[in-house]
């Protein structure tokens, strides 16, 4: 079994996208896709709305989306792009311990896992992590900038090689790292591909 990460230094910038683009551009994985929200306090983890709950049984939830859901959720475009299983996994920031039991029954029972977050690797070692960056957007989460040193390769809009906008964040973290180019609205170019198919086949053998 491959377990494969996707993260990114924040919202907005593709990284839903090539999660959805890997599971077609593989159907024969038969992935099983996670997508892990954490909220901050006020916003309930049952449905991602605001709230003002503070009980215990909101500290997570986990649902797995259905053939014929709602293909407009990032779960749902998993599905729709041919994953067997999808799930949207919600807790409290700094909570996602608690969600691992779950998450790790529903990777025991999978052919092969993607995983859209940063901060799922400070509890799984996957195959293969994949960091998408926009050097146009300057936020940069704390998560992705901790675990950039990690990225087995980091993927950037086609043709974008400007200075990035990020403050406080040093690039030797990715020296010698590839760099890959993501093509909306498939983002997941043949190269991407190549090189997936490429590190999992090494990591099968290893």
């Amino acid at each position: 079994m491959a377990i494969v990460v996707v993260g990114g230094h924040t919202r907005n910038i593709g990284k839903t996208s090539v999660v959805a683009g890997l599971i077609a551009a593989l159907p024969e994985m038969h992935w099983t896709a996670f997508k892990i929200t954490q909220f901050g306090h006020g916003m309930c983890t049952a449905n991602g709305e605001p709230c003002d709950c503070e009980t215990a049984e909101h500290t997570i939830a986990v649902s797995e989306e259905r053939q014929g859901g709602d293909a407009t959720t990032d779960s749902g475009r998993y599905l729709a792009a041919g994953a067997a299983h999808s799930f949207w996994v919600r807790t409290r920031t700094g909570d996602l311990a608690e969600a691992m039991p779950r998450i790790r029954k529903e990777i025991a029972l999978a052919e092969n896992v993607v995983i859209e977050s940063n901060s799922i690797l400070r509890f799984l070692r996957p195959d293969l992590y994949l960091s998408v960056l926009d050097p146009d957007t300057a936020d940069f989460k704390e998560s992705a900038k901790y675990f950039l040193d990690r990225a087995d390769a980091v993927l950037i809009p086609e043709g974008d090689r400007k200075r990035p906008e990020w403050k406080g964040v040093s690039l030797r973290l990715v020296e010698g790292t590839p760099i890959l180019p993501i093509r909306p609205p498939a983002y997941v170019t043949d190269e991407v591909v190549a090189f997936v198919k490429a590190r999992l086949r090494a990591a099968a053998v290893a």
